[in-house]
């Protein structure tokens, strides 16, 4: 532990994953984070089936391609352990984050599937495949490598440090500005707070086209105005 911790340290990194194998242990996977260089949780993970990306004779996606993850399983959201183990995977595959990504980019998928306190992690290429209308018609090619987990020994964080490592500190949260809402497509409204105003005092622009003329003017005096002579 002493050793991860002064790595990490050295190199900055708040992630890693150790593998290893012994009689004891056949090939043993160990994941993990750090927090404030020191560990926060691991977890052993045993391999039972590794099937290598080179064994399937597919097409890949381009390396860097930033994936899809899908978590199958009633245990990632029940379980303590697969919780974490949830949570860790999403930190180690996400990628970078990015404001938006176009549809082309959607290119890679990885599903993981908790069921027979087993863990099947899959990879996929997305094909899009033409379906006579705007939304293509969307299939999944296995491209490697897949493996068959099975959890072993857990180090998990209390829930007071484990909630302490989620704090974000202030500079980072985004400020909230008042009286200014968005809707579902993202559209930015604003409120805005005025006193009433009389509309009788209101000073508009004065044209030449909406000046009075003088029979209009002698009608709301309570003359007549004069009648014209039609020929």
């Amino acid at each position: 532990a002493q050793n991860t911790e002064f790595f990490s340290k050295k190199s900055d990194c708040s992630l890693f994953l150790f593998g290893s194998h012994s009689k004891k242990r056949p090939n043993n996977l160990i994941i993990g984070r750090m927090y404030d260089y020191h560990i926060l949780d691991m977890i052993e993970l045993g391999i039972e089936k590794f099937v290598a990306l080179k064994d399937i004779k597919n097409s890949k996606c381009p390396e860097g391609t930033k994936p899809m993850l899908i978590f199958a399983g009633d245990a990632f959201d029940i379980d303590e352990a697969h919780r974490r183990l949830k949570s860790l995977l999403i930190d180690f595959f996400r990628g970078p984050v990015v404001p938006s990504i176009r549809l082309a980019g959607l290119e890679h998928v990885l599903h993981f599937t908790a069921v027979d306190e087993k863990i099947y992690m899959r990879s996929y290429k997305v094909l899009l495949k033409k379906s006579g209308c705007k939304i293509p018609r969307i299939e999944l090619e296995d491209m490697g490598p897949s493996l068959d987990l099975m959890i072993r020994r857990t180090h998990l964080a209390s829930d007071d440090l484990y909630k302490l490592s989620l704090k974000q500190p202030k500079a980072l949260k985004p400020k909230k500005k008042k009286n200014v809402s968005h809707d579902v497509f993202g559209t930015k409204y604003g409120r805005i707070h005025m006193q009433k105003q009389d509309l009788d005092k209101l000073q508009t622009r004065k044209m030449k086209g909406l000046k009075k003329r003088t029979s209009e003017k002698k009608t709301e005096d309570g003359e007549n105005p004069k009648k014209l002579k039609l020929e």
